[in-house]
């Protein structure tokens, strides 16, 4: 049994990054090198030296939703706050929700733009049945798409650590990828943050090839972990589609010699749970992988990711990858420097 405190760490607050970088490809970069067993310093923009032409990069292209959403209660006219989490059949959502007093079957949320726009939409929420977890299924009354509801009452779901209710201008421009193509997450695959076009072509410059993978960031990557061991948390599953090109580059890498870059988590988690039924090939469904020491990885050699919250299933993801004590040992080393951590933050890469 591997027990969760081996994953914690102690943060200063101040070392929170509630605000992004003025440009994307200012943030710092944490090199690990696993063979030498080496840290090193640099920053993103440094990325292309580090990777070899027949190298591939693979960019989780999700997009986030405005899945925060704010509401009255119809029975009590009190606040009411939620956030999608996705839809289990046409005309349901799954909710988290947070309202003072109590919420039953039956009960009438009125939703309300949580930005300047007209109110003559109006759209209730009817609440059907709450889960073991807490998490609500509701039935939308509205006949348009999940899309067009949350584009015009949602917001841009920040973590609750950059303390603001509503999404800035600047959010909604940083808080998705430039390459953010097939809407769904509900978090951002934050690696990819720190990405411009302009560093895509420097690393694409160098004859390292580019695969699209999409894993829709949910609740199962965000959800802290709440027992005391690692075997028994159970990961909520979540969409992912390897598409058939990009499997196609990624066998065509490995057989040259190449290595498989990932870009964040989800693209690990991603090609791992395709991996586990046997060589790379097309596929989409959903996952509940749970990635944990000792793994044995399959279809990854290198990963650039950021720096994760104490006790969290990513930490522990990285902790794998690349070894307890190294992770510990860099994270201690981040701390001492300073860097910036969590969505916004500075980004480590694992060689």
């Amino acid at each position: 049994m591997t027990d969760l405190s081996s994953f914690d760490y102690q943060l200063p607050p101040e070392l929170i990054a509630t605000e992004p970088n003025q440009q994307r490809d200012q943030s710092r970069l944490l090199i690990l090198d696993r063979k030498s067993q080496s840290i090193t310093h640099g920053s993103i923009s440094d990325l292309p030296q580090y990777l070899n032409p027949d190298d591939c990069l693979v960019l989780n292209n999700t997009r986030v939703l405005s899945a925060r959403l704010f509401g009255t209660r119809q029975s009590t006219g009190g606040k009411w706050e939620g956030l999608y989490l996705g839809s289990p059949a046409p005309g349901e959502w799954k909710l988290m929700s947070k309202t003072r007093g109590k919420l039953h079957p039956g009960g009438i949320i009125e939703l309300r733009p949580a930005h300047q726009r007209s109110l003559e939409k109006q759209v209730t929420l009817k609440l059907l049945s709450k889960d073991s977890e807490g998490y609500w299924t509701a039935q939308v009354q509205s006949d348009e798409d999940h899309h067009s509801l949350l584009a015009h009452f949602g917001t841009m779901p920040l973590p609750p650590y950059m303390k603001r209710d509503l999404a800035t201008e600047e959010d909604w421009e940083r808080y998705q990828t430039v390459y953010a193509a097939q809407p769904g997450a509900v978090a951002a695959p934050t690696a990819g943050l720190h990405f411009t076009p302009e560093l895509l072509e420097r690393c694409t410059q160098r004859g390292t090839r580019i695969a699209n993978v999409t894993l829709h960031v949910g609740i199962g990557t965000f959800k802290p972990i709440s027992v005391e061991t690692l075997e028994a948390h159970q990961m909520h599953s979540e969409w992912c589609e390897l598409p058939a090109e990009s499997a196609k580059l990624l066998n065509q890498t490995r057989q040259q010699g190449g290595r498989v870059v990932c870009v964040g988590t989800t693209s690990v988690r991603t090609l791992e749970s395709v991996a586990q039924q046997g060589p790379l090939k097309a596929w989409q469904g959903e996952t509940d992988i749970f990635i944990y020491p000792p793994y044995q990885f399959q279809a990854v050699d290198c990963l650039l990711t950021n720096f994760h919250l104490p006790k969290s299933t990513l930490l522990v993801l990285v902790s794998a990858f690349a070894g307890s004590e190294f992770i510990r040992e860099a994270y201690k080393k981040a701390v001492e420097a300073d860097y910036r951590f969590y969505s916004y933050g500075d980004a480590m890469l694992i060689l």
